[in-house]
């Protein structure tokens, strides 16, 4: 099986240099009164939507983050370091019944559970895949099962950009600006962004 890892142990440090306040991930997101949800909740929850497992990274001391994946009965990696390599290393190195892993950012709440199912399903016929929004790679990146010992090998900030190089790429492109937007400024917190469907493949 294929299942989300969701990398939560960075700091956010352009966050609260622009004037937001704590960890971004539990920051509120403002898109309506009735629907108003934390960074990290947002993203979890269409992870979840998804069908596919989740594994969270996160840092020891983000406790709001730990609490949240408690109440949904979501496994967590506790990472000291934000460093994205070691994040994904050490969420591989605990989903070792994976046959595939969708490498996720834990700022990125606007990625729907149908863009998680097209990486995942596409993912079945190549060993990277990447989405795409108007020629601008995003995520979630899949990895298959053939580049476990090399997840397992990462280190430092770098993350899995070397994997990406070295190995053929598919890539996914979607009409959704989605696979692109992340929170990294406090005004993002009340950003929108137009649902819309994978329209091709490469």
């Amino acid at each position: 099986m294929t299942g989300i890892l969701l990398l939560a142990a960075g700091s956010g440090n352009r966050f609260i240099a622009a004037g937001g306040t704590g960890n971004k991930l539990n920051a509120v997101m403002t898109e309506t009164a009735e629907n108003s949800a934390t960074v990290f909740d947002a993203t979890l929850a269409h992870a979840l939507a998804s069908g596919m497992p989740v594994h969270v990274i996160t840092r020891p001391d983000n406790l709001p983050v730990q609490a949240s994946c408690a109440r949904a009965k979501v496994p967590v990696t506790l990472a000291e370091t934000g460093g994205t390599g070691e994040s994904i290393a050490a969420g591989v190195r605990n989903t070792p019944d994976w046959d595939g892993w969708l490498i996720h950012l834990a700022d990125m709440p606007f990625v729907t559970p149908e863009i998680f199912i097209a990486v995942a399903d596409t993912l079945r016929h190549a060993a990277v895949v990447r989405p795409f929004w108007q020629n601008e790679p995003g995520h979630p990146v899949g990895f298959a099962r053939s580049l476990r010992e090399k997840l397992l090998q990462l280190c430092g900030d770098q993350g899995a950009r070397e994997l990406l190089r070295g190995h053929e790429m598919l890539r996914l492109d979607f009409n959704n600006q989605a696979v692109i937007r992340d929170i990294d400024l406090p005004f993002q917190l009340s950003a929108r962004v137009s649902n819309g469907n994978v329209y091709a493949t490469s």
